[in-house]
């Protein structure tokens, strides 16, 4: 076998289903039309159905094949881009009230999970935030405290904690989110998938949507049909400029990840990472690392780009790639020669506060959108379809107060392009620097 990594048109963790539903054909009624196939989509899909409603979902391939069956599989209460910044910019007690609402999502999914028998491999070990230089302890120390005084169930660890879980030693301190975990994301997304099969949610994959055309009942259109609909519901994502609408809402941000080849037993034994915590580093643009049920280490990103309009091309970046290999050598030094089995790549969606957006669109306000993940969508994804489905009966969940505010826009093309590569270049080159102070200290 070659020691080449292969690059996953998806990922390594689902292919298209056996059972793919037929794409679109024809003109339909429904209840409730929505765009987009992720857990987002999905989960709007089974809320509206336990109520009562006709759902057709429509997505341009088949369910999952987005960001929820390409991202690193950490179910984490992170949200925002930091807890100090929430804290600056929304006052105490909004950022307390996005704490609750993270912490809300992650429960919320676990008890999902538990309910529908969904094996997923999830592991309630919780995630860290961990320091790769001593110059970010102070940063975590204080940012925990902010955690805690919101609310946040964190607790900070020192290097001697952490070395008595087993976390590996690159990791020299952090904050442990006690709420969640870790979980396949290709078991997660396809069992929603069947899930909304067998409540009756008529899915219709491999197909694209051309147009959303606005009325008192909204058609959104295909190249080969249309549904008509009292509401339509875009769970799109990054890929919400596909629909014509919320151009400055949202924008699309590529990252990379990459799995090893399964770790020998001798391996696993001396990495001893007993909790198998899932990590991410302090870094400004932040690397994942996790220790999967089948022995290999998934983990990214540490970089990213911007698209640029409505282009999306595929996620396929030798140098991004380059990148987070050296990085994950850097990490696990005893790991230096086993091999990556897999890279890929994809896209997430990023609103301009970093904070997931829910609102109504359209000229008779029936076409709701729930975007902006951040990259913490495993959970609040899942959570925000249950605040979908009651925005559809015109009904306000208690948890969507928390992200209600003033919305903060992208600036228009080509400007939210370059504002973009300048923060995304300025905050690499933070990391880079930190990365060179780790490989040569003093």
């Amino acid at each position: 076998m070659s020691d080449f990594p292969r690059f996953e048109s998806i990922s390594p963790y689902l292919e298209c289903p056996d059972d793919l539903q037929t794409p679109l054909g024809d003109d339909l009624d429904a209840d409730v039309a929505i765009v987009g196939g992720g857990y987002a989509g999905l989960s709007t899909a089974l809320a509206l159905r336990a109520q009562g409603a006709d759902v057709a979902l429509l997505e341009s391939d088949f369910c999952g094949s987005g960001a929820s069956g390409r991202n690193a599989g950490h179910l984490t209460p992170t949200i925002g881009k930091d807890i100090p910044s929430l804290l600056l910019v929304y006052g105490k007690e909004r950022a307390g009230a996005l704490v609750r609402f993270a912490d809300a999502a992650v429960e919320y999914t676990e008890e999902l999970i538990r309910k529908r028998g969904i094996a997923c491999d999830y592991l309630p070990s919780g995630n860290l935030a961990a320091a790769v230089h001593p110059k970010q302890e102070q940063r975590l120390h204080k940012a925990a405290d902010t955690a805690k005084s919101l609310g946040a169930q964190v607790q900070f660890l020192s290097s001697s904690e952490l070395r008595e879980r087993g976390v590996p030693p690159a990791f020299l301190c952090g904050i442990h989110e006690r709420c969640g975990g870790t979980l396949h994301p290709g078991k997660y997304v396809l069992a929603l998938r069947r899930a909304a099969l067998d409540a009756g949610v008529r899915i219709f994959e491999q197909s694209p949507v051309d147009e959303l055309i606005d009325g008192r009942r909204v058609r959104v259109r295909t190249g080969s049909g249309s549904v008509t609909a009292d509401h339509a519901v875009l769970a799109t994502n990054a890929y919400t400029f596909s629909t014509g609408r919320l151009a400055r809402r949202v924008s699309a941000l590529r990252v990379h990840l990459f799995e090893t080849r399964p770790l020998s037993q001798e391996q696993l034994a001396e990495l001893d990472w007993r909790g198998r915590e899932g990590v991410y580093t302090a870094h400004e643009v932040l690397a994942s690392y996790r220790l999967t049920a089948q022995g290999t280490i998934i983990g990214g990103s540490g970089t990213a780009g911007i698209a640029y309009g409505d282009r999306l091309p595929p996620a396929h970046d030798p140098k991004a790639f380059q990148k987070i290999e050296r990085a994950f050598r850097d990490r696990f030094p005893a790991l230096r020669g086993h091999p990556l089995a897999s890279l890929w790549g994809g896209w997430i969606g990023l609103t301009f506060d970093f904070l997931p957006a829910i609102g109504v669109e359209g000229t008779h306000g029936n076409v709701v959108y729930g975007v902006g993940f951040a990259g913490h969508g495993l959970a609040q994804a899942t959570l925000i379809g249950e605040l979908l489905a009651e925005r559809v009966h015109g009904r306000q969940h208690p948890h969507e107060a928390a992200l209600q505010r003033s919305p903060w826009r992208w600036p228009p093309e080509p400007l939210r392009w370059v504002a973009g590569r300048l923060l995304l270049s300025a905050l690499e080159a933070l990391d880079r620097r930190t990365d060179r102070q780790v490989r040569r200290p003093g």
